[in-house]
């Protein structure tokens, strides 16, 4: 009979290798909790879009030879965009907190690449966090590292 042979185990990291996880990890969650709390100030906007849909704020053109706007319109464009910057801002701090999980637990390689380098774009946290994320991800030893 033959005996079940256990998974192979990723090579152990060094124990700076491993700080450095931990600490990317701890810093992922710090900016995802930020990038959530700055991806909700569109809610002005989704509260005023609201209003002018509902009519409990009122758009009168201060001029008469002006074309009458269509208030509802104008409020569903104010909806439409909170809505979307809302939504995208949230998923991405949702991408950031996950991506801080994985890299504590060394799993899940491409997405925490993938977030660390569009976590770039959120400057100046964002960019300083992913270039150093990117630098750890990119060594051998952490990639292998990673199950």
């Amino acid at each position: 009979m033959d005996a079940v042979n256990p998974p192979a185990q990723p090579p152990a990291l060094s124990e700076d290798d491993a700080n450095q996880l931990r600490l990317l990890s701890t810093f992922h969650y710090v900016v995802a909790a930020i990038t959530g709390l700055f991806s909700l100030f569109p809610i002005l906007h989704l509260v005023m879009g609201l209003a002018m849909v509902s009519g409990k704020l009122p758009m009168a053109s201060g001029n008469p030879a002006s074309p009458d706007i269509n208030p509802q319109m104008f409020g569903w464009i104010f909806v439409i965009f909170a809505g979307v910057m809302i939504a995208c801002g949230l998923t991405l701090a949702g991408f950031m907190a996950y991506a801080g999980h994985c890299l504590r637990q060394r799993r899940r390689y491409t997405l925490c690449l993938v977030v660390a380098a569009i976590s770039c774009m959120l400057m100046p946290i964002g960019t300083v966090l992913g270039v150093f994320t990117l630098i750890v991800l990119m060594r051998p030893a952490v990639k292998a590292g990673f199950a």
